[in-house]
């Protein structure tokens, strides 16, 4: 996986590594599950330093066109979804938060947000570099949140970058989240509802295959309540691309997503919606809400390098 001269280059003040492929989720899925007891979280913690980088990446255009069909996104056209990138750069996420270094246990690791910025339209048919890194640690009054990035090069510039967050729960004596609050989607009343969507008991194996996501809470009733789930539960970047899909995205653009509670797996959902914002809910319980924003001027061109 790693290249012959794998190296600690310096960039941005931290070692870069180099891949040659991307990693096998599943070992790590399976590494970081057994890590977990021993892990020790606190927001003061040390954290890897290190920036996975996979260049030259090209897209499996049959993977991806599985990936539109169960999460809603026209198939067939030269275009990335919005939130495809993720996939892409999720099992170098793993290999980070699975690691001997990482402080979290991965087990019980919640996905709480992700903020994403498009700055172009990406072609599905294109070359891209990938880099993934841990941002850092933050107290939350429930714990400790991770926020990890994840950016995609074409040459030097960044067209595509998110923030992801993921709480870890322990005891702790923080009474507020202390994250910037400016990455949360505002707070708002209820939107009008749009559409009322049916999902099959399969959609969390469906976007296993997918995304090759198949975390154990997605799959079946009996593995998800090995982990306190009466039933299995859809995967929160399902529920963010299901709704993006429905809504449209500019092809510059800032998406945000807040993952507020589980989507229980078969179940009925309403879609919900109101200029940029957007829900997912259930009467009156809030799944998933979110907005997406177009980018304007110089800041549609990308970040400075």
């Amino acid at each position: 996986m790693y290249s012959d001269d794998t190296r600690a280059e310096r960039s941005h003040g931290a070692p870069r590594t180099v891949l040659t492929r991307s990693p096998a989720l599943l070992p790590l899925l399976a590494a970081g599950a057994l890590r977990s007891p021993f892990k020790r979280p606190s927001a003061t913690a040390d954290f890897p330093r290190t920036r996975l980088v996979l260049p030259r990446l090209r897209v499996d255009l049959a993977r991806l066109a599985a990936y539109e069909r169960v999460c809603g996104f026209p198939t067939g056209e030269d275009a990335l979804p919005v939130t495809y990138p993720h996939v892409l750069g999720f099992p170098l996420a793993m290999s980070l938060m699975s690691g001997r270094d990482f402080p979290l246990p991965l087990l019980g690791l919640v996905h709480t947000s992700i903020e994403i910025t498009r700055y172009r339209e990406l072609a599905a048919s294109g070359a891209y570099e990938l880099t993934v890194y841990v941002d850092g640690l933050a107290p939350h009054r429930r714990g400790t949140e991770v926020s990890v990035v994840t950016e995609l090069r074409v040459g030097e510039d960044v067209v595509w970058e998110s923030v992801s967050t993921y709480l870890a729960r322990h005891r702790t004596n923080e009474t507020g989240g202390e994250r910037d609050r400016s990455r949360e989607p505002e707070k708002h009343g209820p939107l009008p509802g749009v559409d009322e969507w049916r999902l099959a008991g399969d959609v969390g194996r469906r976007y296993a295959a997918a995304s090759g996501d198949r975390n154990p809470i997605h799959l079946y009733p009996l593995t998800a309540r090995l982990f306190g789930f009466k039933r299995a539960i859809a995967h929160g970047m399902w529920t963010a691309a299901r709704c993006l899909a429905a809504h449209g995205t500019p092809q510059a653009a800032l998406v945000r997503a807040e993952f507020r509670a589980p989507v229980l797996l078969p179940g009925t959902v309403t879609y919900a919606a109101d200029g940029e914002r957007f829900e997912l809910c259930d009467g009156e319980r809030v799944h998933v809400t979110g907005g997406v924003y177009p980018l304007t001027g110089p800041a549609a061109a990308g970040p400075a390098s």
